[in-house]
């Protein structure tokens, strides 16, 4: 028997729903289940406004908008993510300055940020790896004192936390100015593709709808704001269908049901394979005391190029896929000669040397487990 690296999970009520948006003849989105999501995670997570999208690149696309990138402004953030992250600024005409990994996790050393700040650095992007959140209380400490914005990277993120100073437990993607999460079907909770933005900076709440609806101010028409809608900024078609939200929200009515499995498969590894990642000189993942573990994602630090290799081909042999992960951006054949030349060694050890275990709902965990182990 094959265990893939991901297998979408189906709570059983996805068709059910899908069928109710078809015959409620409203498909092309912001219809009944468009709006029963977003309120779901106004109300569960204390985002101020909330607006699904096609993509977790829509979101960020959307959020390089609203925080009006222009050519020339400067972007922080890690090299170690999705090209998503990157291009959405790039598109916008920013430069991208590349902060290193930590050396025990992906996530980026935020120690090392106010040095890449300048004259010309407009946002921080801080992506939370495996759903483990970013030191955010750093970020925004200095987001405040350069006047930047924060843009959280959440794609990874759903259901996760972090703890400041204050003691205060705060959603990840409620924290930064806006945030974008990924419903693709790696993720924990799923439409196929699908996306959200979240936007906690009441200023960006009006355009942000405008920018959704393709420069027009159509939501405020069929509110009753207005009397007929036009053109009234940029923007794109960037809201998903009602079939996509149906979808979402079978999803979300088994949010809790997901995520404890998915923590219980976490722990499983993290427990059975601890001893033998200690013998054998690998690093399991990391959670800091601030931060909280979603489940999102396991994976293996090996010591060496060689030795990934030799694990991943193992397993690979006892038809158990499992997968690297992120080429440094920094590095890639696009931004390479616009990098600053700075060496990013934690990002590249990731590169090279991390293993993304299977994980999902109904993975039989304990083959991986002893497959591993043997």
């Amino acid at each position: 028997m094959n265990i893939p690296f991901n297998k979408p999970y189906l709570t059983g009520k996805e068709t059910h729903y899908i069928y109710e948006a078809v015959n409620s003849h409203k498909l092309s989105g912001n219809g009944i289940f468009t709006k029963k999501c977003q309120s779901f995670f106004e109300k569960n997570y204390g985002f101020k406004k909330c607006l699904l999208t096609t993509s977790c690149t829509d979101a960020l696309e959307m959020a390089a908008i609203l925080i009006d990138i222009q050519p020339g402004d400067e972007v922080i953030m890690p090299s170690y993510t999705f090209v998503s992250t990157a291009n959405a600024f790039v598109l916008r005409g920013a430069k991208i300055v590349f902060a290193d990994s930590l050396p025990n996790h992906p996530n980026m050393d935020c120690d090392t940020l106010e040095a890449l700040i300048t004259s010309k650095t407009k946002a921080i992007v801080p992506v939370h790896y495996a759903g483990v959140a970013c030191d955010m209380d750093v970020i925004m400490e200095l987001a405040k004192k350069h006047s930047l914005f924060v843009v959280e990277d959440a794609a990874q993120a759903i259901d996760s936390y972090y703890t400041g100073k204050d003691g205060i437990k705060k959603a990840l993607g409620s924290i930064g100015h806006l945030a974008a999460f990924s419903f693709h079907e790696t993720k924990n909770i799923i439409s196929g593709e699908g996306g959200m933005l979240a936007i906690n900076d009441e200023q960006f709440i009006d355009r942000a709808e405008i920018i959704w609806e393709k420069g027009t101010n159509r939501s405020a028409f069929f509110r009753g704001e207005v009397d007929k809608y036009g053109w009234v900024d940029i923007g794109s078609s960037f809201l998903p269908s009602e079939i996509i939200a149906a979808f979402l929200w079978a999803q979300l009515e088994n949010l809790e049901n997901i995520q404890t499995k998915r923590i219980e498969i976490w722990n499983d590894y993290y427990n059975k394979l601890k001893d033998w990642a200690i013998k054998n000189s690998i690093q399991l993942p990391i959670v800091p005391n601030f931060a909280t573990n979603n489940g999102h994602m396991f994976y293996l630090t090996c010591q060496n190029i060689q030795q990934r290799t030799q694990i991943l081909e193992a397993l690979k042999q006892s038809n158990i896929f499992a997968v690297f992960h992120y080429i440094s951006l920094h590095s890639s054949p696009f931004y390479t000669e616009k990098h600053d030349g700075r060496k990013l060694e934690n990002t590249d050890k990731f590169t090279d040397c991390l293993i993304r275990l299977p994980l999902y709902f109904e993975l039989d965990v304990e083959k991986v487990i002893d497959t591993i182990l043997k």
